[in-house]
Order: structure tokens, then sequence, then C-alpha cells
């Protein structure tokens, strides 16, 4: 089909596109151009119902089917990906505000989490281990959890959905997903597309598009799904554990991040310099992971202040769809309002603005402020956007008391001429992923992907993520007969 050409106006239930039921109508919005991309009848909760439905009754069979034909549909997966490469990427471009220097990073570490995901049917090794009892052996059996609801975000909606969809299915579950309403497309509506064209079994992916306020609790809420799966604001995030523990439910939570990037005073400084420009300023720091607190010690914060400033003015922004562009639009309005809002309070505070500070439509300048302390509003809030707030810091110590102050633990990178040093400085930060001598926004499909603290619940990626989307069950065998003593004397 021509990427021009699909229609994305529906949602996908049971193996058919179909119109919600709900009064409401969503609109999809450019955030770079204002361009209305379409309009959508959203889901109602009798949609969700039919979609978990749906989704319980298909997946019975899916979990029984050889290992071999679920890594089969993966591989298939993979080669229609490469195929709808451009389809992908366009969209992501148009409807997620991405560059398409990060719309082809974000296709990149997709295909990557689908290939890791491809070996998990092989994956599901149980184990024999010996009993108390004599004549008994006990077996441990991994199983799929059964159907997992997916609740992606806007700002990597392809990644963050297919790293919960390719293993789910992977390992034998179903799943329903609500996308974002931003990215209703990129978040979800495009997997029923490649998978439906992969030969996906009906009723395994449903995507019900859908406004929070309407379905967003009942998506948790419902009987059928044994896991949540979400990423986003820690807010949300907290909200959604709630409601799945009042129903005894699983959660895999990946939420808000208060990322550090540390500068010691042995570090080469135009390799910090380099790291830390991308580590704010990829996807107009509209990534979990990115840098929200740059620390810098003392005896090289001038320096450091001057050739990050210098790289910054360098940096090219505006239309995403320019190949050259790189910092895009923010997603939204709100987004824009919040931003320059917590900006101006940190100015009144004292702070001072270096370079950028303007916007153009959705579009913020690439900003750097100084003269911050950790309690000023772009300090202690997770900025989400493309602002730079440099703290300079006396010793090892005060920059270690720091970073752990605030409630989040996401992930981090800090830079040192020695290696050993560096990294006793990375074991003391409480946090789920720090990078020595790189940048803060890393993620591999083999390595666990977590945060502690504020920042989330449970592990992605290979291992682990197998982990969280199954379950054990233990089978005894009794080899002959046992006596029941003294029970029966």
């Amino acid at each position: 089909m021509n990427k021009e050409t699909f229609d994305f106006t529906r949602i996908f239930i049971d193996g058919e596109w179909r119109l919600g039921k709900s009064e409401r109508t969503m609109t999809n919005t450019n955030p770079f151009t204002g361009e209305t991309l379409f309009d959508i009848k959203a889901a109602s909760e009798e949609d969700l119902d039919d979609a978990y439905q749906s989704a319980k009754r298909a997946q019975k069979d899916w979990a029984k089917r050889p290992a071999l034909e679920r890594q089969g549909l993966i591989e298939r997966f993979i080669e229609v990906m490469q195929q709808e490469k451009e389809l992908i990427i366009d969209w992501l471009v148009k409807e997620s505000g991405s560059t398409r220097i990060k719309a082809e990073g974000e296709f990149k570490a997709s295909l990557l989490i689908v290939k890791e995901a491809a070996t998990f049917p092989l994956r599901m090794h149980g184990e024999i281990r010996p009993s108390v009892v004599p004549g008994k052996e006990n077996r441990l059996y991994r199983k799929a959890l059964g159907v997992i609801g997916v609740i992606s975000p806007w700002n990597f909606p392809f990644h963050l959905a297919v790293r919960s969809i390719a293993p789910a299915l992977a390992i034998g579950n179903a799943v329903v997903v609500k996308p974002a309403t931003d990215t209703p497309v990129t978040g979800g509506l495009i997997f029923a597309y490649l998978f439906e064209k992969a030969g996906l079994p009906k009723g395994l992916l449903n995507i019900v598009v859908g406004r929070g306020s309407e379905i967003g609790d009942a998506i948790v809420e419902h009987p059928v799904p044994r896991l949540i799966s979400f990423t986003g604001s820690t807010e949300v995030g907290r909200h959604i554990g709630e409601l799945a523990g009042k129903h005894l439910k699983k959660t895999a939570l990946e939420l808000g991040g208060n990322n550090v990037f540390v500068v010691l005073d042995d570090a080469d400084i135009d390799r910090a310099v380099e790291s830390a420009v991308y580590s704010k300023f990829y996807h107009q720091g509209q990534i979990c992971m990115a840098t929200n607190r740059i620390l810098v010690a003392e005896s090289i914060h001038d320096t450091f202040v001057e050739r990050y400033v210098e790289r910054v003015k360098q940096l090219q922004y505006g239309d995403p769809s320019n190949e050259r562009t790189q910092v895009g639009p923010l997603i939204n309005k709100d987004q824009i309002e919040r931003i320059m809002d917590e900006l101006e309070k940190t100015k009144q505070e004292g702070a001072k603005v270096l370079v950028g500070g303007s916007v153009e439509g959705n579009v913020i300048a690439p900003t750097v402020v100084t003269g911050v302390t950790n309690d000023m509003p772009l300090a202690k809030n997770e900025i989400f956007g493309p602002v730079a707030v440099i703290i300079p810091f006396k010793s090892d110590e005060e920059a270690i008391e720091i970073s752990n102050s605030l409630p989040y633990g996401l992930s981090g990178a800090v830079h040192g001429g020695s290696i050993e040093r560096a990294t006793r400085f990375a074991l003391d930060i409480e946090t789920g992923m720090i990078h020595v001598n790189d940048q803060s926004v890393n993620d591999e499909p083999h390595i666990p992907f977590g945060g502690e603290k504020d920042s989330g619940l449970g592990r992605f990626n290979g291992e682990w993520v197998l982990e969280e989307f199954t379950t054990i069950q233990w089978v005894s065998v009794m080899h002959e007969q046992r006596a029941y003593k003294p029970f029966f004397p």
C-alpha cells in the first residue's frame, strides 16, 4: 500500500478495521505545520471490551503454537518493517515531529529490539529441580502471561510501543494497545498494518485509539489483562500503578527522569561538550533519558560553558523534514507553554540565558541557561525540551548529593579522565542506568532498561522483559507412591 494512500482513520479490533463507537472524534495534527493529518472516531469502553475479549480468545491457541511458528511471525514482521521503512519514517516526521535524523535512529533501534524478540520463542526454557520428597521431581514451566495492555507514549512512539508488542507476541501473549492521543499511528495503528501484512492471526493485536478521560482507567482495570506496560510521566504511572495494584495486576512502568550529566574536573572537555549537546538536544530533549541537569566541576566550568554554547549555536533547528535539521518542533503548544513558563520563573530567580530562548510555532530555539541552582524550576522539574541548564559543583561528594537529591533515577552520564574514578562515581548515583564517558540516551536490545525510585518499576529488553511478560508454573510429579506419615500411620 502506498504511504500516501493508506487510511489510518479506523481502529483495529479482532483483525478488522472499524470505526470507534465513541461519540467523540480525535484530530491528528502535524506539530510543525499545524495541518490536520486526519480525524478519527475514538474508541469507547465497548470497543475496549471487544478488544480485550478478542485478545483473550486468540491468545489461548497462540500460546500453544510451536515456538518456530511464533518466531517465524516475528521474522516476517522484520521483513515487513524493512519494506515499509519509508512509511514508518514519514509518519514519525509528520506525526511526532521527529527530525529525519531521529526517525532513522528510532527505526534502527526498533529493528534491533524486534530482532531480539525473534529469539524469545526458543528461550522459553523451564527447569527440573530435585525434591525433598523421595521419588518426586519438580518441574518449572515458563508460560505466557495471557493478555498484555500497552499504553504507548508520543515521544518515541514506534520504538517504545514495539519494545512491548514484539516480545509479548513472540512469547505467546496477545496485546491491546492504546497509543498516545498525539501519535495514534506511530504508537499504535501502524503496527496493525505491519503485522497484518506479516500474517498475524486475528485477535492477537488490537489497537484502540481513544482519550484517556474515556478509556484510560478502563484499559488498566479491565479484568482480562494480566500486565500493563506503560511508558510516560511519573504522575500518570503512579495512577496506573495504583489501579493495577487494586486489581492485583503486574506492571512494567518506565516513567519520568531528571537525569544528570556530570563533568568531573579531569574530563576531556571537548569530548564532554559534544556528548552533552547530543544528550540534551536529540529529539528536542523529548526523551525520558535526555539530560536534564549538566553538573560541571567549578575548575573547568567557564571553559566548558564557553565551548558548549559555541557548539549549541551551530545546531540547525526548524523543519523536521529537512535532512539537515537537528532540533525540530515540540509535540504541542502545551509543552511550549509549560517550558517557557519554567524558563521565565528560573530567570526570575537569577539564572541567565546565554543562547536561545525564542519560540517560533512549536519550535524552541536550542537554549542554554547558567547561574542555575538545583532548586530552581528548570533543575528540579523534568524539562522534556531543548533547554540545557548548567550547574557548577565544588567536589565529587557535592555532585553526588545534587544528583541524588531528586526523586528520579532513570539514566545519566559521567565524564572523567580516570575511568575507575568515573565508574566509582557512577556507582554512587541512584539510577537504573548510567554511562561513563558517553551520553545519557542509550538503549540496547539485550541490556536491561529501566529506572529506580520515581522513574519506574521493572525492566525492558532481553531476558528481563521475558521475565516480566511470563509467569512460572510449578508442576510436581510423584514417580512412586508416597507415604503420608504420620497422617496415615
